[in-house]
């Protein structure tokens, strides 16, 4: 598992709208316009027909990682397999439970009956991964969906790349290549976003405030390109452990008066200390504009007197209510905030395969993208993930919109 993969939201803490389809009029396919699939809750829903899938029912013992139905797919329909870490313990096992959940859902309320889809458990392991898309591939699967932590994906993607496509979870680009596409929340997305908003409102010199950690670097080197990019200026960069903030808060301290923002990308549960301690060596987040990641959507955040005013970029939330709401209806439970990943993949999927598509590199890579709860996304040739997200404001009462996030790629 990589540092940066949290399985239960954004890492590492993150309409019925999937309107999973091609947003532009460049085809899916040649003659072909994009498909919007409308809202995909009026297809289907809580009392719609059961989906046809194919894994162990609930309460009886979970095959071995790897283990599944084996057998042919039976005739007109198309094995999709979905592969997570049912068997794991602790948050892991959870989440992939709200994930297999959602991707149910999603098929219900498409309403497609053409797809099997074939629920593995992959046991959090690559070697349980590896067995798994093995065995998916045997059992004539198109396309494989996870595995959802780093170590997985790369050990899936070794038995899958150049015989059918993966769509994975995890949020380690590393993982990523031509054939392996993540539909993950990429920290990258947040920072190019967030760096872009405060440079449109004339921000131009930039301090930055990291954890020492995995997550740390990655947005650290995003975090500088993104500002090269917008023609901006990096007066710092500190990195602090959790210990250790009094020598890298005198670092921004001093560099605070030629500085016009500072980025600090940090959880909930860490980032009022951070701001408390840069109060305490004399920097005031009051001079300076606060700028942060999808982490910053916490509630712990929105509580905090010196945070309010402060920027951060994340999907707008109006499309994960939504589906909170008829996932409980469904569940009678809360999603974790990665199920909806799963719910997108299984409707794209299966929206392309009812449009008569093939799941190719060439179809997924669609410059016009797809539509889905968390707002449009595209694949990239590289497998990495460029998402439509918004800009918003920190206030007592939650994030408030200061940016919309885009409806199309331009």
């Amino acid at each position: 598992m990589a540092a940066s993969d949290d399985p239960t939201g954004r890492a590492p803490t993150r309409r019925v709208v999937v309107r999973v389809l091609g947003i532009g009029a460049a085809a899916l396919a040649a003659g072909c316009t994009g498909v919007d699939l409308g809202s995909l809750g009026s297809r289907g829903g809580p009392d719609a027909p059961p989906p046809s899938t194919a894994s162990a029912p609930i309460g009886e013992p979970l095959p071995a990682p790897g283990g599944g139905p084996a057998g042919a797919t039976p005739p007109g329909q198309t094995r999709v397999s979905l592969l997570l870490p049912l068997s794991a313990g602790g948050n892991a096992g959870a989440a992939a439970q709200s994930m297999k959940n959602a991707a149910e859902m999603a098929l219900a309320e498409f309403n497609n009956p053409a797809v099997l889809l074939d629920v593995k458990d992959d046991g959090g392991t690559a070697q349980g991964a590896q067995g798994a898309a093995r065995q998916a591939l045997d059992e004539g699967a198109v396309v494989i969906l996870g595995p959802l932590f780093a170590h997985a994906v790369g050990a899936a993607a070794q038995v899958a790349r150049g015989r059918v496509p993966v769509i994975a979870f995890s949020t380690d680009s590393n993982v990523a290549s031509r054939g392996v596409y993540l539909l993950s929340f990429l920290p990258e997305s947040d920072v190019d976003r967030v760096v872009d908003y405060a440079a449109q409102q004339g921000k131009r010199s930039f301090a930055a405030l990291l954890p020492d950690n995995p997550y740390g670097s990655v947005v650290e080197a995003a975090f500088k390109q993104a500002v090269s990019r917008k023609g901006g200026r990096v007066t710092v960069v500190e990195r602090y452990k959790a210990e250790g903030l009094q020598g890298p808060v005198r670092q921004i301290a001093e560099a605070a008066g030629r500085s016009d923002a500072l980025f600090i990308a940090d959880s909930g549960d860490s980032l009022p200390r951070v701001v408390q301690a840069l109060q305490a060596g004399g920097v005031d987040p009051k001079r300076l504009q606060l700028i942060g990641t999808g982490l910053w959507d916490d509630p712990r955040v929105f509580s905090d007197a010196a945070l309010d005013g402060g920027w951060f970029a994340a999907p707008d939330s109006a499309g994960f209510r939504a589906f909170s709401g008829r996932y409980r209806g469904r569940y009678g439970q809360d999603p974790v905030r990665t199920a909806t990943l799963a719910y997108d993949a299984v409707a794209l999927v299966a929206a392309l395969l009812k449009g008569g598509q093939r799941i190719s590199d060439e179809v997924l890579t669609n410059p016009s993208g797809f539509a889905g709860i968390d707002g449009v996304f595209r694949f990239r040739a590289d497998g990495t993930n460029q998402r439509g997200l918004a800009v918003l404001k920190v206030t007592t009462a939650g994030g408030q919109v200061v940016s919309a996030a885009p409806r199309t790629f331009t």
